[in-house]
């Protein structure tokens, strides 16, 4: 027998006391042996062949959506609702990040209050497969009202927010993924196909450069690179390791060994580095078969050695180190003065590497 399913109400305006009603639904069967892999393929041929339908789409319409947007004196305001407004969502965070600033508005919460968010001089990108959606129709009026601008993304270019936008965006698909019809899994995929190519287009119109991105993501990976400098992760003050060059070898080790980076400046008389000597040379050393208590550093330490400055990119000074398969640099002022140090587990440390 399938397993049952009750329903009780009370009726009791009607006179009918509590009435229970039997629901009887039957669990589809499992079936562990599905073809998964094909399912998946179909799910990838079909949104693949969605996507490459919005090609010929991208036409005049698309040209204006995108002038609209740079010539934008205010926000990009998003909205959908349901699935479209989790793509509209990733829209507007995507469009902040590329340069044009954006951000969502849930039609829902826009009907009790969000709305006056918006202005006059800002944009309103409104989503909806069926471009009918209630919740989005809605704060159509408004939106006129304020003198916003209206572009849609829709699957019906004969819909009421298709025929109000100023621009509408033709995100129609064949058929969802879902064998059902049910739910939007092709739909969706090509409306944020759309929204990528709208950012994207935008971010070259702008000139948007890497560097221009890393500033609205200093904490990930690329604005660490992009961003930090020598001087945010060097070694300053007493842990700069410097020596002259007139004492011996072994007391220049008590000096690499108290700063722990594998490596000691030498200064002259004047503070300005003419040499360093690294833990790579005393094994040179050693081989030479050198007395390291009465050999000076003058003698040999490396003259011809790579530095850096504290105002160049972190990520620079790591070129410079791998390029010379060197573990640390002495970083420099104007003068070539030791103004600081650092060696790999630095710039491991800042997540530059």
């Amino acid at each position: 027998m399938p397993p049952r399913l009750s329903i009780e109400f009370a009726a009791s305006q009607h006179g009918l006391g509590l009435v229970t009603f039997p629901l009887i639904y039957e669990r589809s069967p499992v079936n562990a042996s599905h073809d998964f892999i094909g399912s998946a393929h179909r799910v990838i041929d079909i949104e693949v062949q969605a996507t490459e339908a919005l090609r010929p789409r991208i036409d005049a319409s698309f040209v204006r959506a995108c002038q609209l947007i740079l010539a934008c004196k205010g926000r990009v305001i998003v909205t959908g609702m349901g699935k479209s407004g989790h793509i509209g969502s990733k829209i507007a965070a995507t469009l902040s990040s590329t340069g044009t600033p954006a951000f969502f508005v849930h039609p829902g919460e826009a009907r009790h209050g969000d709305l006056g968010t918006i202005t006059g001089e800002d944009l309103v990108i409104a989503i909806s497969n069926s471009g009918n959606t209630e919740e989005v129709v809605s704060i159509l009026p408004v939106i006129k009202r304020k003198g916003s601008l209206l572009i849609t993304l829709t699957g019906n270019p004969h819909s009421t927010l298709a025929t109000q936008a100023d621009v509408n965006l033709d995100v129609s698909v064949a058929q969802e993924a879902c064998p059902l019809g049910l739910a939007p899994t092709a739909s969706t995929t090509v409306t944020l196909v759309m929204g990528d190519a709208l950012a994207v287009a935008l971010l070259e119109a702008r000139g948007f450069t890497a560097n221009d991105f890393a500033l609205s993501h200093p904490g990930g990976a690329l604005g660490r690179k992009l961003l930090l400098l020598v001087e945010n992760v060097m070694q300053t003050g007493d842990r700069i390791p410097t020596v002259t060059a007139d004492i011996s070898i072994s007391k220049a080790l008590l000096e690499i060994s108290s700063k722990g980076l594998g490596m000691t400046g030498i200064v002259d008389d004047q503070g300005i580095l003419i040499g360093v000597y690294t833990d790579g040379d005393l094994r040179r050393t050693l081989d030479q078969g050198l007395d390291i208590h009465k050999t000076l550093l003058r003698e040999v330490m490396s003259t011809k050695c790579k530095v850096t400055h504290p105002k160049v990119l972190a990520v620079e000074a790591l070129a410079i180190m791998e390029k010379s398969k060197i573990n640390g640099l002495m970083v420099v002022d104007d003068d070539r003065r030791p103004v600081g140090a650092l060696n790999m587990h630095d710039l491991l440390r800042a997540g530059v590497m």
